[in-house]
């Protein structure tokens, strides 16, 4: 157990959070969360909101989505390696009875006999939301705009304590011209470090590109690189060397308008953009620079969470 008395209150390791802050699973990734941890990232969740652009729609997305919808986004040939399939048991009562008989009797694995239904664990929160702006039709001259949040999956089992399979997210999306969607990406660029400030929270940006599959991929994330399709806020929360990406600014050009038919008012295809908000990270970051005690925070940093 770490000592509160004895720790440094304007600096928490890793192991500090962990110890005080979740509870294992014994999973790599998937922790229980503390009622104390909780209060920051519902006090993170108000400050975004206040964020909120004016005019957006607002949605809150299950941790479930259509496993067609998602082979449809192209995900399946991008990061195969993190998606998550719900699986059930089917059958009738004597198969299901006879799988679990296996297990109980040690002469094999339930898990042996279960196949995968329609549902995906979610791997980011924006996904329904390009079929929701199809079906609005062509986008208003200023663009369409989301709120989005969701918890997610991704199968990366680590122990780290910024790196999990299972965590919270919250995402600005913009849909419309290059112009609208360009525009709007810059300008959270630009905010973001007054972001992170206004929590207290030390940050760079950088380019950076996602962990795509397979030496296809390798050439897919250079390019990404090369055309500063994605930016990421780092912060560091395990060493100042390797610090966390803890938001993201996603330019997809046309790629979600191809997938689902999205046309300007011009008759161009509509181009999107994601602000995201790596939730967990953000809140384990706040604990890792300021301490495990909030009231010992600084006071910009509660004030701005209304702590």
């Amino acid at each position: 157990m770490v000592d509160l008395v004895t720790m440094n209150p304007q600096k928490a390791s890793p192991e500090d959070i962990f110890a005080l802050l979740f509870k294992p699973t014994g999973v790599a990734g998937v922790h229980i969360r503390s009622g104390a941890y909780e209060e920051v990232v519902e006090a993170l969740g108000r400050f975004i909101t206040r964020l909120r652009p004016e005019g957006a729609e607002v949605y809150r997305a299950p941790p479930v989505v259509s496993r067609a919808l998602i082979e449809k986004a192209g995900y399946l040939k991008s990061f195969p390696h993190l998606l998550g399939c719900v699986c059930s048991l089917p059958g009738d009562e004597e198969r299901i009875g006879a799988a679990v008989g296996a297990f109980e009797f040690g002469t094999g694995r339930w898990t042996d006999s279960v196949k995968a239904t329609e549902l995906l664990l979610a791997p980011a929160a924006c996904y329904p939301i390009y079929p929701i702006a199809a079906e609005r039709g062509t986008p208003p001259e200023d663009g369409f705009v989301f709120d989005v949040a969701g918890d997610c999956f991704r199968r990366e089992p680590s122990q780290d304590v910024d790196r999990l399979q299972s965590f919270r997210m919250r995402e600005f999306v913009a849909v419309g011209s290059p112009e609208v969607t360009r525009t709007f990406r810059e300008r959270w660029m630009k905010q973001a470090p007054e972001i992170a400030r206004a929590l207290g929270l030390p940050q760079r940006i950088e380019a950076a590109s996602d962990p795509f599959f397979g030496r296809v991929g390798q050439m897919v994330g250079r390019f990404q690189l090369a055309q500063s399709l994605k930016f990421e806020l780092l912060i560091p929360i395990r060493s100042a060397e390797n610090p966390t990406a803890c938001l993201s600014f996603n330019y997809h050009r046309d790629q979600f308008g191809l997938i689902w038919g999205i046309r300007t008012a011009d008759g161009e295809l509509a181009h999107s953009t994601c602000v995201a908000f790596g939730i967990d990270r953000l809140a384990v970051a706040l604990f890792a620079t300021h301490g495990i005690e909030v009231r010992g925070w600084p006071e910009t940093a509660r004030g701005a969470l209304g702590l």
